[in-house]
C-alpha cells in the first residue's frame, strides 16, 4: 500500500501566492523523485478547539492560516530514496520559504485502509 508524508504548517495570509509558488516548484520535485500525488490545502473551516487544534500545534499567529498538505509514493521504499534526492536537491535550500519550518509539525505513515470512488 501506498506511503503518506504529511505536513501542517502556517503561512501568512498575504504570503498565500508566494506560498503557491514555492509548493509548485518544490512538489514538482516531489513527484519527479517518485511521488504519485501532492496535495496542498490552504485552511478554509478549520475550527479553534477547547483543548488542541491545527492552530495551536503550529504556534499560528492571528494573521495566519493552516497549511495541510500531503505526498503520496507508491511505497516506503520509494519514499526513502525521494526523501534522500529531495534533501541534497539545490532548490531544498536555495531561498527563504514562506513559512516558518521550526513550527511545522511532519510525519510518514503506512496506509491501513483506503477507500476510493
Amino acid at each position: 500500500m501506498s506511503y503518506i508524508d504529511g505536513f501542517v504548517i502556517a503561512v501568512a495570509n498575504d504570503k498565500r501566492a508566494e506560498f503557491i509558488a514555492h509548493a509548485e516548484q518544490v512538489d514538482r520535485l516531489f513527484v519527479d523523485f517518485g511521488a504519485l500525488r501532492v496535495v496542498e490545502s490552504w485552511s478554509d473551516e478549520v475550527p479553534h478547539g477547547n483543548v488542541t487544534d491545527f492552530y495551536r500545534a503550529v504556534q499560528a499567529q492571528d494573521d495566519e492560516a493552516i497549511v495541510f498538505s500531503w505526498v503520496e509514493w507508491p511505497d516506503k521504499a520509494t519514499r526513502n530514496a525521494g526523501m534522500a534526492k529531495l534533501r541534497d536537491h539545490p532548490a531544498m535550500t536555495a531561498g527563504p520559504v514562506p513559512f516558518d519550518g521550526k513550527r511545522m509539525i511532519f510525519g510518514g505513515f503506512s496506509t491501513v485502509y483506503s477507500i476510493e470512488k
